[in-house]
């Protein structure tokens, strides 16, 4: 009988199978959901599950993929793998490009929230970035220093897991405010069978292309894997995380799918659809459900951010320890400044300057879909599908005896870094057209 109340007490321990494909879900439903109807409208209802299929297959690869280099390497985060692997300057190019998606996402989550805040009051836009810096400063910034909180002793990821869950539940939330809106109002009048499911005709190259943009952004939740990987129990496995990886992936297509179906089918398409859900759901926003459902989606971003900025943390703590001719084992012996470690107060730092970095981006940049199709090429292509082929390529050759590249593996990985090569370079090209205004 105890026995049994123990294991119902654990099942939803920190680093069990089902809470870390909660917080993996939770770093990659956020800012994704509500720009996804957007480009469903342009190129169509078949396209977009299509592009989420193949895009949630690819990530359950990648993230195993991910898992084995950091369990065979016995090394936990994208910087020290690449230099394990490869050279501190690989370890410096991969750190920026996964600061970089972090930077972005974390700017996405306040650009959202002061979209939020000019739908709940309507305001003009000094406003709307006075609440954006407030946001950051007094939210934000504790966010970033909880890791370094006395009650937090140690550094994880997983512990965020009872947030992840509330995170997910949030945006349940907005998929049934959608619903009550179609219900209400009927489908809308631009949308028939063929638009729905084929898009209105108008789509470009470039609307397909930043399309799958804006998947690769969606499901992006690879910088946190070596983290969670780690945090597994009861030890690192890779065929742990896979199983965490289809959960996880499985939740974030089925909660995307029915998003952008309904919204699309509820706002209409093409340029009936606005830069994010948020603003679509302007015209009811004094209905006190949908202003629940805002707040909830607030809510949920915000709790996203600290799974944003560690990994930026992580990026630079690594760039402060080579500076300092330091490895990650050095700190029990560094020098103590008012309580803390040297190694500690830099963290610190980093963590408030990253802080400072994000607000500056949401208040220059307000427009939610350009960010993101930038980020999802840029970045997140390059962490997602290139990256972790080259961490498989580079363990399997140091076996040099039974090396090949024409085994299926060394084959299949090569196949994988060049669609993530393509997606790199053509994806890129692609959003950065829009912004360039061409």
């Amino acid at each position: 009988m105890q026995s049994t109340k123990f294991q119902r007490q654990s099942s939803f321990r920190r680093g069990g199978v089902i809470p870390t494909a909660i917080c993996l879900s939770k770093a990659t439903i956020s800012v994704g959901v509500l720009s996804m109807s957007v480009h469903a409208a342009e190129v169509g209802a078949l396209y977009q599950l299509a592009c989420l299929m193949l895009g949630g297959v690819l990530t359950v690869l990648s993230i195993r993929m991910i898992s084995v280099a950091s369990i065979e390497t016995k090394k936990w985060s994208f910087e020290d793998v690449c230099e394990e692997l490869f050279h501190p300057v690989m370890a410096i190019v991969t750190g920026f490009m996964n600061a970089c998606v972090c930077l972005g996402s974390a700017a996405g989550y306040l650009i959202v929230c002061g979209q939020v805040f000019v739908v709940v009051f309507p305001t003009d836009d000094a406003t709307r970035n006075l609440f954006v810096v407030s946001v950051g400063i007094f939210v934000c910034c504790p966010m970033a220093l909880a890791r370094h909180a006395a009650w937090t002793p140690a550094v994880t990821v997983g512990f965020t897991r009872h947030l992840a869950a509330m995170t997910v539940g949030a945006l349940i939330l907005l998929v049934i405010v959608v619903a009550w809106y179609m219900g209400e109002h009927r489908i809308d009048e631009s949308v028939t069978t063929e638009s729905f499911l084929l898009g209105p005709g108008e789509a470009t190259f470039v609307a397909y292309m930043n399309s799958i943009n804006n998947m690769i952004f969606a499901y992006n939740n690879q910088f946190n894997v070596p983290q969670l990987t780690r945090e597994l129990t009861h030890e690192p496995s890779r065929d742990g995380m896979t199983k965490v990886a289809i959960l996880s992936t499985s939740v974030t297509f089925l909660l995307y799918a029915l998003v952008f179906l309904l919204s699309v089918l509820a706002f209409g398409v093409a340029e009936n659809q606005k830069d994010s859900l948020i603003l679509d759901l302007m015209p009811v926003r004094e209905e006190i459900h949908v202003r629940i459902s805002l707040m909830a989606v607030m809510f949920s971003v915000l709790t996203c951010f600290q799974l944003h900025i560690y990994p930026i943390q992580q990026f630079l703590a690594y760039l402060v320890r080579k500076a300092r001719g330091c490895s990650s084992d050095d700190e029990k012996a560094d020098v103590v400044y008012f309580g803390r470690s040297l190694t500690r107060w830099y963290d610190i730092f980093c963590a408030l300057g990253s802080v400072c970095l994000v607000v500056l981006i949401a208040v220059v940049i307000t427009s939610l879909r350009a960010m993101l199709d930038f980020i999802g090429a840029f970045g997140a292509a390059y962490i997602s599908f290139m990256v972790p082929p080259m961490w498989i390529i580079a363990l399997r050759r140091k076996d040099e005896k039974n090396f090949s590249w024409f085994s299926r593996e060394i084959l299949f990985s090569v196949s994988f870094l060049a669609l993530g090569l393509f997606l790199f370079v053509f994806g890129t090209y692609s959003a950065i057209l829009p912004i360039l205004g061409l």
